[in-house]
Order: C-alpha cells, then sequence, then structure tokens
C-alpha cells in the first residue's frame, strides 16, 4: 500500500513531545533525527533521558561501555536508579499525589482509582511486609494476578525493595505457572482468591496451590481478595494481602539499586519450546519505556493512557512504567473486549476520558463483527492517539479501527519489538504521515537494519531484521 491514510497537523507538529526534543537540538525533520538516533546512539540516550528528565539516585559516570562485545554491553556505569523514586516518589515530592495514577475498571464494571500518593503509600506499606517476610534485593517474587489494583501495588512494592517481579499472565493452568516459578526460582508469589471472566468466577488460588506442589522455593503465598469466597489455606504459608498491608511494619526507604540491577524475568511465551526467562533492568526499563511512551505516543501528565493488556504481557509493565514515569494516568481492564456488550471498551474509553488507547489487530477483528453502531453510540472525540502491536494488520481492520474508532484523525502508532528488549524495534512518531498497516522505521536510537543470507542490507525483498547496535534494554 503506497497511499498517505494519516498526515500530522495542529499540535502533533507544533507541541509534541518529540517535536520539543527536535527543536532543543537543531534538527530540521524526521529524517534527520531517526538518522541522527542511530547513528550516534550514544548521544540520543544521553539527551532523551535528560529531555524525559529521568532521575537518578547517583549520576551515572559512562554511558556505555561494550568493550566486551555487542550481547554484553553494560549501559550507565556507576549510576544509581530505582523505578519506583522515578515513577511515584518523584511524582509525590512534585506536588503530584493528589493526581490519579491509575484507573481500575472490573469485569463486573466496578471501577476503582488510586492517586499518585494513595499508590506510593499502598506500595510503601506492601513492601514493608514483603520485607518482614525476608525479601530483599535479588529475591524473585511471582505476580499471578488478574488486573486488579493489588497487582500495581505489588508490581511496585517488589521493585520498590529490589526484588525482581516474574509477571505471570493469570489464564495460566498449574503446569505453565510451575515452570516459570521453579526456573526464577521464586521466594513468594503473590496472588489472589480468584478472579473474573465474562462474568465467571476463575480458580486461581486452587492452580497456585497444584502448581506450588512441584517450586518448592516459594515460602510465602500473599493473596487478595478479589471474589471474597472460602478458598484452600495452608497455615504458615498464606498470607491474606489487606492483612498485610494493615500490618502497621516499619516504612522502608526505596532502595538505591545499580543502574543495572534486575527488575524483572519475563517469560516469553514457549511456543517454540520451554519458556525462556530475559532478564530486565531499572535502566534500561525505564529508559525504554519512558522513550517509547513519551515520544511514540506523545504521552504527557495530562493524558489517560489506555492499552488492553495483560500483566504476563509485556506490554502490561511497559504501560506501569511508562506512563507513571510521565506523570500520566493509565486504565488497567480486567475484563473481556466484548463482554457484556460488544461496546464494553468504547464505553471505557468514553467514562474514563481515555486520550490514547491501545489495542492488538486480533481484539479489533473481534470487534469489527459487530454492527458499528456500538461504536457510535460512544463520545470518543477525547482520543488522539491509537496504538496496536502484537501482530501484522490486515487493511480491512485497519481501516475500521483508524475510520470507526479514530475518527480518521488520530494516527495509529503501530509498534514492533518483542519480550527481549521490553520495547519496540520499529515505530512510527506522531510527527509523520502514515501509510495503512505499516511500521514506518527504525526506533529511536535503535539503529535496526534488514539482511539478506548472505548478510548484506537489502530494500524491497524479505530479509532479517537485524540489531546493530546494543540498546539499554537487551536481556
Amino acid at each position: 500500500m503506497s497511499e498517505i491514510v494519516w498526515k500530522p497537523y495542529g499540535d502533533y507538529l507544533e507541541k509534541s513531545n518529540i517535536t520539543r526534543f527536535m527543536h532543543k537540538h537543531g534538527i530540521a525533520d524526521y529524517e534527520t533525527l531517526i538518522r541522527r538516533s542511530c547513528e550516534d546512539t550514544e548521544w540520543f540516550w544521553t539527551e532523551c533521558l535528560k529531555d524525559l528528565q529521568i532521575r537518578w539516585q547517583r549520576p551515572y559516570d559512562k554511558l556505555l561501555d561494550a568493550s566486551a562485545g555487542f550481547p554484553w554491553a553494560k549501559w550507565f556505569l556507576g549510576g544509581k536508579l530505582n523505578i519506583v523514586d522515578h515513577c511515584l516518589d518523584r511524582q509525590v515530592e512534585l506536588g503530584h499525589g493528589a493526581k490519579t495514577a491509575f484507573i481500575w475498571e472490573g469485569d463486573c464494571g466496578a471501577v476503582k482509582t488510586l492517586s499518585y500518593g494513595e499508590l506510593q503509600e499502598q506500595v510503601g506499606k506492601l513492601a514493608a511486609a514483603l520485607k518482614a517476610l525476608g525479601v530483599g534485593e535479588g529475591d524473585r517474587v511471582g505476580l499471578y494476578l488478574p488486573m486488579i489494583p493489588e497487582m500495581v501495588v505489588s508490581f511496585f512494592a517488589c521493585l520498590k525493595l529490589g526484588a525482581i517481579v516474574i509477571p505471570i499472565f493469570s489464564g495460566f493452568g498449574p503446569g505453565p505457572l510451575a515452570v516459570r516459578l521453579k526456573n526464577a526460582e521464586a521466594k513468594v508469589l503473590i496472588t489472589a482468591d480468584g478472579s473474573l471472566r465474562r462474568g465467571k468466577e476463575v480458580a486461581i488460588k486452587q492452580s497456585a496451590d497444584l502448581a506450588l506442589k512441584d517450586v518448592p522455593s516459594v515460602k510465602h503465598v500473599v493473596v487478595a481478595k478479589r471474589l471474597f469466597k472460602e478458598i484452600p489455606w495452608q497455615e504458615g504459608r498464606d498470607l491474606w494481602f489487606d492483612e498485610l498491608l494493615k500490618a502497621g511494619h516499619p516504612p522502608v526507604p526505596t532502595a538505591q539499586l545499580d543502574a543495572e540491577a534486575r527488575c524483572m524475568i519475563i517469560y516469553t511465551s514457549g511456543t517454540t519450546g520451554l519458556p525462556k526467562g530475559t532478564v530486565h533492568t531499572h535502566a534500561g526499563c525505564l529508559a525504554q519505556m519512558t522513550k517509547e511512551v513519551g515520544y511514540y505516543f506523545d504521552t504527557k501528565p495530562e493524558d489517560v493512557f489506555f492499552w488492553v493488556t495483560d500483566i504476563g504481557w509485556m506490554m502490561g509493565p511497559w504501560e506501569m512504567i511508562g506512563t507513571t514515569a510521565l506523570g500520566a494516568t493509565f486504565v488497567i481492564f480486567e475484563g473481556a473486549p466484548d463482554y457484556p456488550q460488544p461496546d464494553r471498551l468504547w464505553d471505557v474509553v468514553e467514562r474514563h476520558g481515555v486520550t490514547i488507547f491501545g489495542i492488538s489487530p486480533t481484539a479489533i477483528r473481534l470487534l469489527m463483527k459487530s454492527d458499528e453502531s456500538w461504536v457510535k453510540k460512544h463520545d470518543l472525540s477525547k482520543l488522539r492517539i491509537l496504538g496496536s502491536t502484537g501482530e501484522p494488520w490486515d487493511p480491512q481492520s485497519y481501516r475500521w479501527f483508524f475510520d470507526k474508532v479514530g475518527g480518521g484523525r488520530c494516527p495509529i502508532i503501530n509498534i514492533s519489538g518483542g519480550t527481549e528488549i521490553v520495547g519496540c524495534l520499529l515505530a512510527p512518531l506522531p510527527i509523520t504521515p502514515l501509510k495503512p498497516s505499516t511500521l514506518r522505521g527504525p526506533g529511536l536510537g535503535m539503529d535496526v537494519d534488514v539482511f539478506d543470507e548472505d548478510g548484506k542490507s537489502v530494500r524491497g525483498e524479505v530479509g532479517y531484521l537485524v540489531c546493530k547496535k546494543p540498546a539499554p534494554s537487551m536481556t
């Protein structure tokens, strides 16, 4: 497809975050920006993190040491940083404690919000309780939770301590759960008494109990109350989430961590064998995710950001870290896109004033099967940017998303990357004309190319996508 479906205009050109960056460095156009960011990645990452105001607990002495080879590159040498210090502590210190950090939309339609101050407080209480259970820097904690508020609190509480999060899809059964927990040698598992999916109860605690028969490393199971039902209970091991928050343990400071301290192990799907654990760092995740949410999706503090995802997919942590790093509000959604009616997502977007909305092409193909009147009945005028990832678009689905949901006025920022870099290799920007279903080109600071079988750069033919320089978020 060669036609241009969207051209940047107005605020996209004049007031976007990436326009600010370009003006600061005297860069006139997109092509120059991409070329310079890929040719001089050290310049780009240095200036990018300054522009995004990433807060260091201790400034780094040297940006990059690749002397041991590309795969073993070390970033931000001598620097100290904790995701929680930047994303939560900093926001509260800046006076944004009363601002909404996230909105939870339950499967049943229940809604709950937490401000930055409330989130910081709950994160602190859970972190103190986990520390009292013996959790410290480098310990692995599994998160086997539905998309509920306790998931967000648990995620940041682990990072605050310097513990390593293992986010796991709540739809997994005992087998896949056990494989991941055993491989990571998890010390604690945080789960729930159950979850809701299409109005039906899902017994995830029972799945956790079965999985843990094969995971001797797990000493404690913290259980959030979602269904408020009686469940199997192992005294001495199982603990209620809400009781830990009320326990009154002494406050703990946000850990000062080396920039490359590990923060997450995200497992691949396992479609080509056993799932592989990709290891990620505090500085790597914060740098990559803030860059992408800030520049590709132009997120500002006043935005409400909603990506239809799960904690077990990299887009879950990506959304939480990227939005809070910028002081924005994010939405987590427990339910199914078409339950109880085909307009569920459009209702969520309208009621919560969503301005940036991301989804997979498969979900759009599902929603397209319903009459477009389900979309038309909702006011989606606050939307300004759409997003997609996970698979290629087909032309019909892309145009439906662009025309019916975005009203032909919002760019679709279609991104492609992977779990191994918790980010994008290919991505457009909101200052560039867009062709349907395409990825535009290299992401900022991502020096990628297409090679043939002989290792030669090619254009206009199928080849291998090759990353030629390291990036901070490489596993």
